[in-house]
């Protein structure tokens, strides 16, 4: 058996699913592991909602609390810690240390803890994870009435995030990647291969938004909020084409996304901290337009 950790937002949650999913289509028995949501209690609690909940009939099979234990050996029985004592830990947990890890594969009984967010470990199974990654219908009418209009129109989703980049925490690992270069090189792109592109802009500033994309083929969509923020991704997922941000939640936008002939743009680096070279992401994101902070394209 394999055991997956569920942690963060809606993106990080679906990469943790869709490795799920590679697992099965491998023939193996994988389970997730949902505790960062339902069982933490007070400093460990996970501060996200488990948002793979708010999809429509997702399945998946969950770990029990004995699984987690017996691959994690944390017990706290007197026993238990004695023989830890005695003997050392049976901790099976594989923890993420690298872009691309394709030795997992090959293993059994182990409890993997990461965010597994490298695209070369989803490409072949990326149609089964389109067929069964599916959105409630929405209970706003601009929704329904978006989606209609997309439908008749080349559609590009921009997505733009801002606020939780500008704090001091977040704003050293991803502040400085998604530049307004990288963003005008991106829609140059677009605009010089596509007919009449009609762009639609997806942000948590919606004031920066407006005030910066503000021609007459550039709409802001500005009120999926909360909850519904889930809808911001399926409206990503209907355009014909994208352009992401350094955000787990765009890049899975455009990876729903079924248009044959789609082109799909992420900035080269995720955050600040990544060393991998030009020709190493490019193997590791087949299918994807790479552009740099000063909007050269990779």
């Amino acid at each position: 058996m394999v055991i997956i950790h569920v942690m963060g937002g809606l993106g990080n949650q679906l990469y943790q699913y869709a490795l799920y999913e590679k697992f099965r289509s491998l023939g193996k028995e994988a389970k997730l592991d949902l505790y960062a949501y339902r069982d933490a209690e007070g400093a460990d609690r996970e501060w996200r909602a488990l948002e793979l909940a708010w999809l429509d009939g997702l399945q998946y099979e969950v770990c029990t609390a004995d699984e987690r234990h017996l691959f994690l050996d944390n017990r706290m029985g007197f026993a238990d810690r004695v023989r830890r004592k005695l003997t050392g830990r049976r901790d099976r947990t594989v923890r993420e240390r690298g872009e691309y890890m394709p030795e997992i594969f090959d293993m059994d009984d182990v409890y993997l803890y990461g965010f597994w967010g490298c695209e070369r470990y989803y490409i072949d199974i990326i149609p089964l994870l389109q067929e069964k990654i599916c959105f409630p219908v929405s209970a706003d009418a601009r929704n329904r009435a978006l989606l209609k209009t997309m439908e008749h129109t080349n559609a590009v989703g921009i997505h733009i995030r801002r606020k939780d980049y500008l704090t001091v925490a977040d704003g050293k690992r991803y502040m400085g990647i998604c530049t307004d270069a990288y963003y005008a090189s991106a829609i140059d792109y677009i605009s010089d291969r596509i007919e009449n592109p009609v762009f639609y802009i997806f942000s948590d500033d919606a004031a920066y938004a407006k005030a910066h994309y503000d021609q007459e083929n550039m709409h802001v969509v500005d009120w999926n909020t909360g909850r519904e923020s889930l809808h911001d991704m399926e409206l990503m997922s209907r355009c014909k084409h994208n352009i992401c941000a350094n955000s787990t939640f765009s890049i899975w936008g455009a990876r729903l996304n079924r248009n044959a002939d789609k082109i799909m743009i992420r900035p080269l680096h995720h955050d600040n901290y990544e060393v991998s070279d030009v020709q190493t992401v490019h193997d590791n994101w087949p299918g994807w337009l790479l552009i740099d902070a000063a909007g050269r394209i990779c």
